[in-house]
């Protein structure tokens, strides 16, 4: 009773950028913490970033300095700013929330994933 929406992948030039937003809705009471993670092909999923309600943020090391994580507490929603984006960045992205349901039980929920090719 939870869903996640994720929008904005699709098919980028090496060197673009490209804005992911996830919006969140259902039974949530709160949320404490929402991840972005990806998956590339005949990888395993990795975090790629972290933000808080407080704002703290943190990031894989392959993509400090060129991905910055964003939210609104009010509406619930993340978004991911990519730039400078290289081929390696190919993948289908994760929005994972964590939190607290209306019936005061823990939340952790994915979205249904997003595909990001860079390409030239």
């Amino acid at each position: 009773q939870v869903q996640l929406v994720e929008s904005g992948g699709g098919l980028v030039q090496p060197g673009g950028s490209l804005r992911l937003s996830c919006a969140a809705s259902g039974i949530i009471f709160s949320i404490s913490v929402m991840n972005w993670y990806r998956q590339a092909p005949g990888k395993q999923r990795e975090l790629v970033a972290t933000i808080t309600n407080g704002g703290s943020t943190n990031y894989a090391d392959s993509v400090k300095g060129r991905f910055t994580v964003s939210r609104d507490n009010a509406k619930n929603t993340v978004s991911l700013q990519m730039n400078s984006l290289k081929p390696e960045d190919t993948a289908v992205y994760y929005c994972n929330v964590w939190g607290t349901t209306t019936a005061l039980q823990p939340l952790n929920s994915w979205g249904q994933g997003i595909q990001v090719t860079v390409s030239s």
